[in-house]
């Protein structure tokens, strides 16, 4: 019964629906893309004022459409969760949400999410509908594709170019500007999610699912989110030359490239003891702190 009912890492606890429908969508990992999405705020506030009523709108809507693509994934590998040691006690293969509440509370974030696009501005409103399919199509890429972990990563990199969408309600200046800063979380969210993907390779590789783990093995793997970290850092570089981003901003991403180093030498091929350090800690701190770095250059 122990092994059934375990929690995974980074969940809550107690039986409350609203504790369920937290842990339902990982609530604790939205630290990995909401500081990207306040650093597009951040920047876009030089072009155009940044008032409180943006900011909760936009961060509303961030929260809306990482729950709809969470809760999406969950109810599409829900049989595949129940088979998995490690996910099978998830809400729904346990029976904490049923299949129902998933799908009223996925609706329901959907529709929230669609009428905070609404209220920013016309040009988010009318990408909200294209970025919803996009992240909801996610749930299907590791069936297809060993490369999962950059749709992962781009889902979240739409975060940047969103916040600073919804205070401009305009594309950015330079055009590559917000190109840049997507690709920069595309391939950081990337490597990190090919180190979630080493816990599971015996399960994918029985299921026949798809990840540069099962196509590659561990050490090879590992070494392509190494490239991936190292572009995820050139993209940082870039993205803030092009936001013309000082002093603390760069130092922010220092402390970002120390923290991923650390992360890459936590985890080795076969010994995975110190996963959860290297996935949760390093790169929750790595978002916040050059997203702090942004803000420091802003407001001083």
């Amino acid at each position: 019964m122990g092994a059934m009912t375990a929690r995974e890492g980074q969940t809550f606890a107690g039986e409350s629906l609203l504790t369920r429908y937290a842990n339902f969508v990982k609530l604790p990992h939205t630290i990995f893309a909401l500081p990207f999405a306040l650093l597009g705020i951040v920047v876009a506030s030089a072009r155009a004022p940044v008032t409180w009523r943006v900011v909760g709108l936009a961060t509303a809507a961030f929260t809306c459409a990482r729950f709809v693509a969470l809760g999406f994934n969950r109810i599409a590998d829900r049989e595949l969760d129940a088979k998995n040691p490690r996910t099978r006690a998830r809400e729904l293969p346990s029976g904490r949400l049923t299949l129902r509440q998933a799908w009223i509370a996925v609706a329901g974030a959907a529709a929230l999410f669609l009428w905070t696009a609404w209220a920013l501005n016309p040009l988010c409103f009318a990408l909200a509908p294209p970025a919803l399919l996009f992240l909801a199509a996610y749930s299907y890429a590791k069936r297809f594709t060993h490369w999962s972990h950059l749709w992962l990563g781009l889902a979240d990199g739409i975060a940047t170019p969103a916040g600073y969408l919804a205070v401009t309600g305009r594309w950015s200046e330079p055009w590559w500007l917000l190109p840049a800063g997507a690709l920069a979380v595309t391939f950081w969210v990337g490597g990190f999610d090919v180190f979630y993907a080493l816990q599971d390779e015996a399960f994918d590789r029985a299921e026949r699912l798809q990840s540069l783990v099962v196509r590659f093995g561990q050490a090879r793997a590992i070494l392509v989110a190494k490239l991936l970290h190292g572009l995820a850092l050139v993209g940082l570089v870039v993205f803030g030359a092009g936001a013309h981003l000082g002093v603390a901003y760069y130092s922010g991403v220092a402390v970002g490239a120390v923290l991923i180093a650390w992360e890459h030498q936590l985890v080795k091929p076969g010994d995975l003891s110190r996963l959860n350090a290297a996935f949760f800690t390093a790169n929750g701190v790595v978002s916040i702190v050059v997203f702090l770095g942004a803000l420091v250059d802003r407001v001083l």
